[in-house]
Protein backbone atom coordinates (compact mmCIF):
# COMPACT_ATOMS: atom_id res chain seq x y z
CA UNK A 1 0.00 0.00 0.00
CA UNK A 2 1.16 3.85 -0.66
CA UNK A 3 -0.26 7.19 -0.21
CA UNK A 4 0.33 10.27 -1.71
CA UNK A 5 1.26 13.32 0.07
CA UNK A 6 1.44 16.60 -0.15
CA UNK A 7 4.81 18.68 -0.23
CA UNK A 8 5.23 22.44 0.19
CA UNK A 9 5.55 22.85 -3.19
CA UNK A 10 2.24 21.70 -4.29
CA UNK A 11 3.69 18.76 -5.70
CA UNK A 12 2.47 15.14 -4.29
CA UNK A 13 5.04 12.48 -3.56
CA UNK A 14 4.68 8.53 -2.84
CA UNK A 15 5.00 7.15 0.59
CA UNK A 16 4.89 3.46 1.29
CA UNK A 17 4.04 3.45 5.25
CA UNK A 18 5.43 0.68 7.49
CA UNK A 19 3.98 -2.56 8.21
CA UNK A 20 5.16 -2.71 11.42
CA UNK A 21 5.30 -0.37 14.60
CA UNK A 22 8.49 -0.53 16.65
CA UNK A 23 7.64 -3.01 19.89
CA UNK A 24 8.66 -1.46 23.09
CA UNK A 25 7.15 -2.68 26.13
CA UNK A 26 6.77 -1.13 29.49
CA UNK A 27 9.74 -1.38 32.13
CA UNK A 28 10.87 -0.74 35.24
CA UNK A 29 10.95 2.29 36.52
CA UNK A 30 14.14 4.54 35.61
CA UNK A 31 17.12 5.16 37.91
CA UNK A 32 19.28 7.62 36.17
CA UNK A 33 17.31 10.36 35.42
CA UNK A 34 13.69 12.20 36.13
CA UNK A 35 11.54 12.13 33.08
CA UNK A 36 7.97 13.73 32.45
CA UNK A 37 6.32 14.72 29.29
CA UNK A 38 3.96 17.34 29.23
CA UNK A 39 1.17 15.81 28.07
CA UNK A 40 -1.81 17.48 25.64
CA UNK A 41 -5.56 17.85 26.24
CA UNK A 42 -8.53 16.05 24.10
CA UNK A 43 -10.86 18.03 22.91
CA UNK A 44 -14.78 17.13 23.19
CA UNK A 45 -15.55 17.15 19.53
CA UNK A 46 -19.18 17.09 20.29
CA UNK A 47 -19.23 20.32 21.81
CA UNK A 48 -21.17 23.46 20.84
CA UNK A 49 -17.94 26.05 21.07
CA UNK A 50 -16.34 28.79 19.13
CA UNK A 51 -12.73 29.48 19.30
CA UNK A 52 -13.92 31.85 21.37
CA UNK A 53 -15.77 29.53 24.21
CA UNK A 54 -14.04 28.15 27.33
CA UNK A 55 -12.21 24.84 26.46
CA UNK A 56 -14.60 21.43 26.23
CA UNK A 57 -12.29 18.37 27.16
CA UNK A 58 -12.84 14.99 26.41
CA UNK A 59 -12.10 13.57 30.09
CA UNK A 60 -12.07 10.04 29.55
CA UNK A 61 -9.66 10.58 26.41
CA UNK A 62 -7.54 12.97 28.10
CA UNK A 63 -7.16 10.92 31.44
CA UNK A 64 -6.26 7.79 29.62
CA UNK A 65 -3.52 9.28 27.86
CA UNK A 66 -1.71 10.00 30.95
CA UNK A 67 -2.50 6.70 32.25
CA UNK A 68 -0.90 5.81 28.59
CA UNK A 69 2.18 7.89 29.66
CA UNK A 70 2.08 6.65 33.05
CA UNK A 71 2.02 2.81 31.90
CA UNK A 72 5.84 3.39 30.52
CA UNK A 73 7.01 4.94 33.08
CA UNK A 74 7.01 8.40 32.71
CA UNK A 75 6.42 11.33 34.49
CA UNK A 76 3.14 13.76 33.77
CA UNK A 77 3.87 17.10 33.21
CA UNK A 78 -0.22 18.57 33.53
CA UNK A 79 -1.28 22.22 32.66
CA UNK A 80 1.66 23.40 30.77
CA UNK A 81 1.66 25.11 27.36
CA UNK A 82 1.41 21.78 25.38
CA UNK A 83 -1.98 21.09 27.32
CA UNK A 84 -2.70 24.58 25.15
CA UNK A 85 -2.39 26.55 28.04
CA UNK A 86 -3.22 30.31 26.88
CA UNK A 87 -3.88 29.29 23.50
CA UNK A 88 -7.53 27.61 24.28
CA UNK A 89 -7.47 26.63 28.02
CA UNK A 90 -8.53 28.99 30.45
CA UNK A 91 -7.41 29.03 33.96
CA UNK A 92 -10.66 27.32 34.82
CA UNK A 93 -10.17 24.65 32.27
CA UNK A 94 -6.69 24.41 33.78
CA UNK A 95 -7.63 24.09 37.50
CA UNK A 96 -10.16 21.05 36.51
CA UNK A 97 -7.38 18.62 34.41
CA UNK A 98 -4.84 19.87 37.56
CA UNK A 99 -7.61 18.05 39.94
CA UNK A 100 -8.70 15.38 38.22
CA UNK A 101 -5.25 14.44 36.67
CA UNK A 102 -3.91 14.70 40.04
CA UNK A 103 -6.35 12.53 41.23
CA UNK A 104 -5.52 10.20 38.53
CA UNK A 105 -2.12 9.66 39.44
CA UNK A 106 -2.73 8.99 42.48
CA UNK A 107 -5.13 5.78 41.06
CA UNK A 108 -2.79 4.70 38.87
CA UNK A 109 0.50 5.44 40.79
CA UNK A 110 1.51 8.02 38.80
CA UNK A 111 4.45 11.10 39.12
CA UNK A 112 2.29 14.40 38.37
CA UNK A 113 4.07 18.26 38.32
CA UNK A 114 1.35 20.57 37.45
CA UNK A 115 1.59 24.20 36.05
CA UNK A 116 1.10 27.29 38.38
CA UNK A 117 0.72 30.39 36.22
CA UNK A 118 -1.31 34.06 36.40
CA UNK A 119 -3.64 33.59 33.58
CA UNK A 120 -6.60 34.55 35.13
CA UNK A 121 -5.60 38.05 34.39
CA UNK A 122 -4.37 39.28 31.85
CA UNK A 123 -2.25 42.38 33.52
CA UNK A 124 -2.23 44.02 36.48
CA UNK A 125 -0.09 45.20 39.78
CA UNK A 126 2.48 42.82 40.95
CA UNK A 127 0.41 42.47 43.83
CA UNK A 128 -2.42 41.25 42.07
CA UNK A 129 -0.03 39.28 39.95
CA UNK A 130 1.67 37.27 43.20
CA UNK A 131 -2.03 36.93 43.97
CA UNK A 132 -2.94 35.34 40.95
CA UNK A 133 0.32 33.09 41.71
CA UNK A 134 -0.75 32.67 45.02
CA UNK A 135 -4.78 30.90 43.83
CA UNK A 136 -3.01 28.73 41.42
CA UNK A 137 -0.21 26.94 43.58
CA UNK A 138 -3.03 26.26 46.10
CA UNK A 139 -5.09 24.38 43.93
CA UNK A 140 -2.10 22.52 42.76
CA UNK A 141 -0.93 21.76 46.18
CA UNK A 142 -4.09 20.77 47.51
CA UNK A 143 -4.55 18.36 44.63
CA UNK A 144 -1.12 16.61 46.05
CA UNK A 145 0.47 17.26 43.19
CA UNK A 146 4.15 19.44 42.74
CA UNK A 147 4.16 22.85 41.56
CA UNK A 148 5.80 24.04 38.38
CA UNK A 149 6.06 28.01 38.33
CA UNK A 150 5.61 29.02 34.82
CA UNK A 151 6.56 31.91 33.30
CA UNK A 152 3.66 34.91 33.22
CA UNK A 153 2.92 37.38 30.52
CA UNK A 154 1.48 39.41 32.97
CA UNK A 155 4.89 39.78 34.73
CA UNK A 156 6.41 39.93 31.88
CA UNK A 157 4.14 43.18 30.64
CA UNK A 158 3.90 44.62 34.30
CA UNK A 159 7.79 44.25 35.53
CA UNK A 160 10.41 46.95 35.31
CA UNK A 161 13.22 45.27 35.67
CA UNK A 162 15.05 42.43 37.55
CA UNK A 163 13.90 43.31 41.05
CA UNK A 164 10.63 42.51 39.97
CA UNK A 165 11.16 39.43 39.09
CA UNK A 166 13.30 38.91 42.40
CA UNK A 167 10.32 40.21 44.71
CA UNK A 168 7.88 37.95 42.88
CA UNK A 169 9.45 34.68 43.01
CA UNK A 170 10.78 35.37 46.15
CA UNK A 171 7.68 35.63 47.73
CA UNK A 172 6.32 32.42 46.31
CA UNK A 173 9.09 30.45 47.06
CA UNK A 174 9.18 32.00 50.63
CA UNK A 175 5.76 30.93 51.06
CA UNK A 176 5.68 26.93 48.98
CA UNK A 177 4.92 24.01 50.96
CA UNK A 178 7.21 21.89 49.21
CA UNK A 179 10.46 22.17 45.87
CA UNK A 180 9.30 23.23 42.99
CA UNK A 181 10.41 23.50 39.68
CA UNK A 182 11.17 26.73 37.85
CA UNK A 183 10.00 27.60 33.99
CA UNK A 184 12.06 29.66 31.83
CA UNK A 185 10.05 29.44 28.81
CA UNK A 186 11.54 31.63 25.99
CA UNK A 187 9.35 34.18 23.54
CA UNK A 188 10.25 31.48 20.89
CA UNK A 189 7.35 29.33 22.62
CA UNK A 190 5.73 32.42 23.76
CA UNK A 191 6.08 35.98 22.31
CA UNK A 192 4.67 37.59 25.06
CA UNK A 193 7.66 36.42 27.28
CA UNK A 194 10.15 38.47 25.67
CA UNK A 195 12.47 39.88 28.02
CA UNK A 196 11.63 37.56 30.97
CA UNK A 197 13.44 38.05 34.19
CA UNK A 198 13.59 41.51 33.66
CA UNK A 199 16.26 41.72 30.92
CA UNK A 200 16.31 42.13 26.96
CA UNK A 201 19.77 40.13 26.67
CA UNK A 202 19.72 36.39 27.60
CA UNK A 203 22.57 36.57 29.65
CA UNK A 204 21.09 39.32 32.36
CA UNK A 205 18.46 37.01 32.03
CA UNK A 206 20.29 33.72 33.18
CA UNK A 207 22.25 36.38 36.25
CA UNK A 208 18.63 36.94 37.38
CA UNK A 209 17.38 33.57 36.96
CA UNK A 210 20.20 32.49 39.50
CA UNK A 211 19.95 34.89 41.85
CA UNK A 212 16.17 33.51 42.70
CA UNK A 213 17.36 30.49 42.73
CA UNK A 214 20.55 30.74 45.23
CA UNK A 215 18.34 32.99 47.60
CA UNK A 216 16.20 30.03 47.67
CA UNK A 217 17.58 26.70 46.99
CA UNK A 218 15.97 24.63 49.41
CA UNK A 219 12.17 25.41 47.64
CA UNK A 220 13.55 24.99 43.91
CA UNK A 221 13.83 21.17 43.22
CA UNK A 222 15.07 22.04 39.49
CA UNK A 223 14.53 24.36 36.74
CA UNK A 224 13.29 23.50 33.57
CA UNK A 225 14.86 25.48 30.33
CA UNK A 226 12.88 25.97 27.22
CA UNK A 227 15.10 28.16 25.13
CA UNK A 228 16.18 25.53 22.40
CA UNK A 229 19.74 26.67 22.91
CA UNK A 230 22.00 23.57 24.47
CA UNK A 231 25.03 25.73 25.45
CA UNK A 232 22.97 27.86 27.26
CA UNK A 233 21.40 25.21 29.25
CA UNK A 234 24.80 23.52 29.58
CA UNK A 235 26.54 26.70 31.07
CA UNK A 236 23.43 27.24 33.19
CA UNK A 237 23.22 23.75 34.51
CA UNK A 238 26.76 23.88 35.77
CA UNK A 239 26.12 26.67 37.84
CA UNK A 240 23.25 25.55 39.97
CA UNK A 241 23.08 25.14 43.27
CA UNK A 242 23.84 21.73 44.80
CA UNK A 243 20.82 19.38 44.70
CA UNK A 244 19.15 21.08 42.42
CA UNK A 245 18.47 19.76 38.97
CA UNK A 246 18.22 20.84 35.89
CA UNK A 247 15.33 19.61 32.81
CA UNK A 248 15.55 19.90 29.71
CA UNK A 249 12.71 21.58 27.66
CA UNK A 250 14.71 21.56 24.78
CA UNK A 251 13.35 19.63 22.23
CA UNK A 252 15.81 20.23 19.43
CA UNK A 253 18.72 19.18 21.18
CA UNK A 254 17.14 16.63 23.89
CA UNK A 255 19.57 13.19 23.36
CA UNK A 256 22.58 15.43 24.08
CA UNK A 257 21.34 17.16 26.52
CA UNK A 258 19.86 13.88 28.62
CA UNK A 259 23.02 12.20 27.88
CA UNK A 260 25.00 14.91 29.06
CA UNK A 261 28.91 15.43 29.62
CA UNK A 262 31.51 14.69 32.14
CA UNK A 263 30.25 17.47 34.02
CA UNK A 264 26.63 16.47 33.97
CA UNK A 265 23.59 16.06 32.43
CA UNK A 266 19.75 17.35 32.02
CA UNK A 267 17.00 15.26 33.69
CA UNK A 268 13.67 15.95 31.02
CA UNK A 269 10.17 17.76 30.71
CA UNK A 270 10.04 17.59 27.49
CA UNK A 271 6.72 17.82 25.03
CA UNK A 272 7.85 16.23 22.75
CA UNK A 273 7.72 13.23 25.06
CA UNK A 274 4.44 13.21 24.01
CA UNK A 275 4.24 11.69 21.12
CA UNK A 276 7.77 9.72 21.74
CA UNK A 277 6.44 8.44 25.25
CA UNK A 278 6.87 4.68 24.83
CA UNK A 279 10.09 4.94 22.70
CA UNK A 280 11.46 7.58 24.77
CA UNK A 281 11.42 5.45 28.33
CA UNK A 282 12.47 2.50 26.06
CA UNK A 283 15.73 4.83 25.50
CA UNK A 284 15.89 6.09 29.13
CA UNK A 285 15.81 2.40 30.56
CA UNK A 286 19.08 2.16 28.07
CA UNK A 287 20.75 4.90 29.70
CA UNK A 288 19.67 3.64 33.15
CA UNK A 289 22.37 0.66 32.11
CA UNK A 290 25.22 2.99 30.85
CA UNK A 291 24.75 2.43 27.16
CA UNK A 292 24.90 5.82 25.97
CA UNK A 293 25.59 4.95 22.64
CA UNK A 294 22.81 2.38 22.60
CA UNK A 295 20.62 5.42 23.86
CA UNK A 296 21.57 7.51 21.08
CA UNK A 297 20.87 5.31 18.98
CA UNK A 298 17.56 5.18 19.82
CA UNK A 299 16.59 8.92 20.44
CA UNK A 300 18.60 10.59 17.94
CA UNK A 301 16.69 9.91 14.90
CA UNK A 302 13.55 11.43 16.87
CA UNK A 303 15.36 14.99 16.59
CA UNK A 304 14.02 15.20 12.70
CA UNK A 305 10.64 14.98 14.02
CA UNK A 306 10.93 16.90 16.35
CA UNK A 307 12.46 19.76 14.89
CA UNK A 308 9.83 19.55 12.05
CA UNK A 309 6.66 19.97 14.83
CA UNK A 310 8.27 22.86 16.74
CA UNK A 311 9.78 24.56 13.74
CA UNK A 312 9.06 28.78 13.82
CA UNK A 313 6.00 29.67 14.45
CA UNK A 314 7.01 27.46 17.66
CA UNK A 315 4.03 28.00 20.28
CA UNK A 316 1.86 25.75 17.30
CA UNK A 317 3.77 22.73 17.84
CA UNK A 318 0.90 21.61 19.77
CA UNK A 319 -1.05 20.91 16.69
CA UNK A 320 1.34 18.06 15.20
CA UNK A 321 1.52 16.45 18.77
CA UNK A 322 -2.64 16.30 18.47
CA UNK A 323 -2.15 15.24 15.04
CA UNK A 324 -0.03 11.89 15.96
CA UNK A 325 -2.74 10.79 19.15
CA UNK A 326 -5.12 10.85 16.44
CA UNK A 327 -3.19 8.70 14.31
CA UNK A 328 -1.55 6.90 17.37
CA UNK A 329 -5.43 5.75 18.06
CA UNK A 330 -4.98 7.45 21.32
CA UNK A 331 -8.14 9.49 20.21
CA UNK A 332 -10.91 9.31 18.10
CA UNK A 333 -10.84 12.37 16.15
CA UNK A 334 -8.21 15.61 14.99
CA UNK A 335 -9.96 18.18 16.80
CA UNK A 336 -8.68 20.85 19.38
CA UNK A 337 -9.45 23.06 22.26
CA UNK A 338 -10.00 26.81 20.17
CA UNK A 339 -9.68 25.13 16.66
CA UNK A 340 -6.27 24.94 16.82
CA UNK A 341 -6.18 22.04 14.60
CA UNK A 342 -5.94 24.45 11.57
CA UNK A 343 -2.66 26.01 13.14
CA UNK A 344 -0.83 24.17 10.70
CA UNK A 345 -0.48 23.36 6.88
CA UNK A 346 -1.12 19.88 5.22
CA UNK A 347 2.22 19.73 3.52
CA UNK A 348 3.20 20.01 7.50
CA UNK A 349 0.85 17.64 8.91
CA UNK A 350 1.40 15.20 6.37
CA UNK A 351 5.40 15.18 7.00
CA UNK A 352 4.92 14.56 10.64
CA UNK A 353 2.83 11.47 9.51
CA UNK A 354 5.70 10.21 7.39
CA UNK A 355 8.66 11.23 9.88
CA UNK A 356 6.25 9.40 12.76
CA UNK A 357 5.61 6.25 10.51
CA UNK A 358 9.15 6.23 9.57
CA UNK A 359 10.18 5.74 13.17
CA UNK A 360 7.30 3.51 13.89
CA UNK A 361 5.61 5.47 16.79
CA UNK A 362 1.80 4.51 15.23
CA UNK A 363 0.88 0.81 17.09
CA UNK A 364 -1.46 0.16 14.19
CA UNK A 365 0.36 1.20 11.07
CA UNK A 366 -3.31 0.37 8.76
CA UNK A 367 -5.34 2.59 11.19
CA UNK A 368 -2.77 5.72 11.26
CA UNK A 369 -2.47 5.01 7.25
CA UNK A 370 -6.56 4.96 6.68
CA UNK A 371 -6.69 8.43 9.15
CA UNK A 372 -4.37 9.75 7.25
CA UNK A 373 -5.87 9.52 3.86
CA UNK A 374 -9.25 10.23 5.65
CA UNK A 375 -7.63 13.65 6.20
CA UNK A 376 -5.70 14.05 3.01
CA UNK A 377 -9.84 13.73 1.56
CA UNK A 378 -10.97 16.25 3.42
CA UNK A 379 -8.65 18.89 2.31
CA UNK A 380 -9.37 17.38 -1.55
CA UNK A 381 -6.18 15.62 -2.05
CA UNK A 382 -6.54 12.16 -3.67
CA UNK A 383 -4.31 10.11 -1.67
Amino acid sequence: MTIRLPSADRSLRTYEPRTEPLRVSPGTPFTSRTVFSAAHVVADPYAEVSPDSPAAVDWDATLAFRRHLWSHGLGVAEAMDTAQRGMGLDWAGAAELIRRSAAEARSAGGRIVCGVGTDQITGGSLAEIRAAYEEQLAVVEESGAQPILMASRALAATAHGPEDYLDVYGHLLHQSAEPVILHWLGPMFDPALEGYWGSAGPDAATETFLEVIAAHPDKVDGVKVSLLDAQREIDLRRRLPRGVRCYTGDDFHYPELIAGDDQGFSHALLGIFDPLGPLAAEAVRVLDTGDTAGFRSLLDPTVELSRHLFRTPTRFYKTGVVLLAWLAGHQSHFTMVGGLQSARSLPHLARAYELADGLGLFPDPELAEERMKNLLSLYGVTP
